[in-house]
């Protein structure tokens, strides 16, 4: 196949999109210890992964995947970019040298820095098409594509003296991606895109054939890039109300398809095997690629550096990006380490909310979510015919009904009411803050309150006075 291009305006597009794409791409290839002889990486490849479809029946695997999703095209000349981007195993063995020139299997390499063991490496592919949106209605297009089976070897030397060698083995693999666009009925000027990425290998698994011989005739951890020019994409996890129904009619399976372009734009969307939220971004905090996005970084940085020599040793012949994760955890320095421990989002964004709220008083910090009937700072409940509102004082009475011992404690204590608060299903909460509390000031700032009902307060004798 010839190197994939797409338009530079295209391509500056998803180039910054990747950042979240290459987090699903890499999703758990090699987790903690980073050891080819650890038991968690000896079963893998679980995200995205569309197999033969000779493999796939009566297996809980697939060899597809659909993405649907409304999108607006403006003007006849609109055009659709699509990048399928997706792992390839390639497969080392290890073989080591004999005097006499020759090599034989082993099932490792001893070497000062590393142990080289047997590995499936993932190599990235990318398949493209960028094709006018007009040339989807109808029956669409079909791009098929055939990635050629491949050997590769690499001579290993130490001090200069060849020790051994490792042999690489890719299988082919073939596969399509169908495209169609069908008019959204209304008044609106939406087209329902269908974009299908299929696994069309003609293996067939033989007798005794494992996952791991199917795998290598699989495109793993498959996902899409979409971009839209000019035109725009609707959310299909928060879709206006003009778009709902047609939204709901929309067949998503195997992947879920998200906005990832910056704010104000919705040209580009990722179709994701790991179901994600529109816009996702990658923690500033974090260091570096750990290939475990489950994991807390600081913590899994502190293990890793931790693993003996000898662990380490392993894991860097296990595979470069391990080798990689090794090093940046050796390489931390306490600065970083301290940036990923204790960073609270909830007191930035109160922080920022508020800020912003200062120059625009209108907005409050809270977020009423569009609805001006509900106001937390201004509502109200009755309670023993007091009006209790924020800035009441009340007196706590835990109910029966609570599961947590320490609320026992905070009976007959006073408090003040930080606000009023109504949920979607007409139930009435009072957040407080206990008089008295160190840290009242600090929870208040975050937005942080202890809640109790209305049955569970009284208004002090003061104010029922």
């Amino acid at each position: 196949m010839t190197a994939p291009v797409l338009p530079a305006d295209v391509e500056e597009r998803f180039a910054a999109a990747r950042q979240i794409a290459d987090a699903v791409l890499f999703e758990g290839y090699v987790l903690y210890p980073y050891r080819a002889s650890a038991a968690k990486n000896r079963l893998r490849w679980q995200f995205g992964v569309l197999v033969p479809p000779g493999y796939g029946v009566d297996r809980a695997e697939h060899a597809y995947q659909r993405t649907e999703c409304l999108v607006e095209p403006r003007g006849a000349d609109a055009r659709l970019a699509v990048e399928l981007r997706f792992l390839r195993t390639r497969r080392r063995t290890v073989q080591r040298a004999a005097e006499d020139g020759t090599f034989g299997p082993a099932e490792a390499l001893e070497l000062r820095d590393r142990r080289l063991v047997p590995w499936d490496e993932g190599v990235e592919e990318r398949v493209v098409v960028d094709v006018p949106v007009a040339d989807l209605r109808g029956d669409g297009i079909e791009h098929p594509f055939s990635l050629a089976a491949a050997d590769d070897e690499e001579a290993v030397h130490e001090d200069g003296v060849l020790v051994g060698r490792l042999l690489y083995r890719r299988e082919r693999v073939e596969g399509v991606i169908r495209l169609s666009a069908t008019e959204v009925p209304g008044p609106y000027a939406a087209l329902r895109l269908s974009a299908v990425v299929a696994n069309t290998s003609a293996w067939a698994p033989h007798d005794g054939a494992e996952r791991d011989d199917a795998l290598a005739h699989s495109l793993i951890s498959a996902h899409v890039l979409l971009g839209l020019a000019p035109g725009s994409f609707v959310s299909v996890t928060d879709p206006p109300e003009w778009a709902m129904a047609a939204v709901a009619e929309c067949r998503n399976e195997h992947c879920w398809p998200v906005l990832v372009d910056g704010p104000g734009r919705d040209d580009v969307m990722l179709a994701s095997p790991i179901i994600l939220e529109d816009r996702p971004q990658v923690a500033p905090e974090s260091p570096g690629v750990l290939y475990d996005a489950t994991e807390i970084d600081e913590i899994l940085a502190l293990r890793t550096a931790a693993l003996t020599d000898e662990e380490k040793r392993e894991a860097r012949g296990t595979d470069a990006r391990a080798g990689a994760v090794v090093d940046l955890a050796d390489s931390l320095p306490p600065e970083v380490l301290d940036r990923l421990h204790g960073a609270v989002r909830a007191l930035r964004e109160v922080t920022d909310t508020r800020a912003a709220a200062t120059e625009r008083p209108e907005t409050p910090w809270w977020d009423p979510g569009g609805d001006p009937h509900v106001d937390p700072e201004t509502d109200h409940v009755v309670v023993d015919g007091v009006h209790v509102a924020a800035g009441s004082r009340v007196v706590l009475r835990p109910g029966q009904r609570r599961t947590d011992a320490q609320d026992a404690f905070l009976h007959g204590r006073t408090a003040l009411v930080e606000a009023v608060l109504h949920d979607v299903d007409g139930a009435v909460h009072v957040a407080v803050t206990v008089d008295g509390d160190p840290g009242a000031d600090l929870w208040r700032a975050q937005g942080r309150f202890r809640y109790f009902q209305p049955d569970e307060i009284a208004p002090v004798p003061e104010a029922a006075g």
